[in-house]
């Protein structure tokens, strides 16, 4: 049998008894009031009509489609971008998910990539917040960053976090349980400028009277064993790892096991993400949580707010921060 002819916005609009234009918006749900956008969007889904996007791309200047930026070898930026995808995808938004791998070369090649694709919109969680290459992207495009805001970008909207909290409790926990040395782990490459957390945990230290040595690490898990192991390896080695993110932290935990170290009584081990393995490694790690739905859901509104606004009038940048909750599980204890 010949398959059935594809439904148009015509056909819905007819059913519907209303103009083409006014059938888009309520199908986008930018105009038209709610039980007219309700009504045309059931009629549209008993004609089986889909969105052509070759066709609304060309009619509105929109692909459809938004960058997802992240670091994909670290663990809790790989789930916080799957979250992402899911959360677009209910918007009828198509991710494009590139890895920037902490690497601010390889951050400027993906924003280079977004550019030529033209795509809606970008979400990222910056490798260097603090660069110039953010002005790649067209000043129309819908610009949201998690962690931190853009220094060359301050249209941009941003889901902070507030990292001086974060780090602060961190490294006062292990100041009350007696450590005085402790190694920081930072997922950034050796040219990476210094991540505000970093810069943070760095400040704090001084005020709290900690020897803090700084290790750069690749952002992966494997790649965190090897320089954690150096650390661990030093004439004077610490008694406590502080890790930037808990891919780092799993690192760590391997290059104690292979020295021969127990975790927490020879090296105190700590994270900075919470993510889904962190209560489930052994010991269990202790870590500084985040909000992961919550981070989604308002980079989500900060990112749909800016694609819905007037070119003419463009929306302000957007802000919210959150704060991180310590949860202390079993991998800190006394210095010995």
């Amino acid at each position: 049998m010949p398959p059935a002819p594809r439904r148009t916005l015509q056909d819905v609009a007819d059913a519907a008894g209303l103009s083409l234009a006014a059938t888009s918006y309520a199908l986008r749900g930018t105009r038209g009031a709610p039980a007219t956008i309700e009504r045309v969007r059931a009629v549209a889904a008993e004609l089986g009509y889909r969105v052509d996007p070759i066709a609304r791309a060309l009619a509105s200047g929109r692909t459809g489609t938004v960058g997802v930026a992240a670091a994909l070898r670290d663990l809790w930026q790989q789930d916080l971008a799957v979250d992402l995808n899911h959360a677009l995808r209910a918007h009828d938004l198509m991710a494009a998910i590139a890895d920037s791998d902490a690497d601010p070369a390889q951050e400027r090649r993906v924003l280079e990539q977004f550019a030529a694709q033209r795509v809606d919109g970008v979400v990222a969680v910056p490798a260097d917040p603090s660069a110039d290459y953010w002005t790649l992207l067209d000043p129309g495009t819908a610009l949201v960053t998690i962690g931190d805001a853009l220094t060359a970008r301050p249209d941009a909207s941003a889901v902070l976090f507030d990292n001086r909290h974060g780090v602060s409790t961190s490294l006062r926990h292990l100041h009350e349980l007696g450590h005085r040395r402790v190694a920081l782990l930072t997922p950034a490459l050796p040219t990476t400028p210094g991540r505000p957390s970093q810069l943070l945990a760095q400040e704090v230290a001084r005020e709290l009277g900690l020897e803090l040595p700084v290790a750069p690490s690749p952002a992966s898990t494997a790649g965190a064993v090897a320089v954690a192991r150096a650390v661990l390896a030093a004439p004077a080695r610490p008694t406590a790892l502080f890790c930037l993110s808990d891919s780092l932290a799993y690192g760590a935990y391997r290059a104690a096991r292979d020295a021969g170290l127990d975790v927490p009584g020879d090296v105190s081990v700590l994270g900075y993400d919470d993510q889904e393995l962190a209560p489930l490694v052994a010991p269990p790690l202790t870590t500084t949580a985040w909000d992961e739905d919550a981070i989604v859901a308002a980079a989500l509104e900060q990112l749909l707010r800016l694609l819905a606004s007037d070119e003419r009038r463009p929306e302000p940048p957007g802000r919210v921060e959150f704060r991180p909750e310590l949860v202390v599980r079993s991998s800190t204890g006394p210095a010995r």
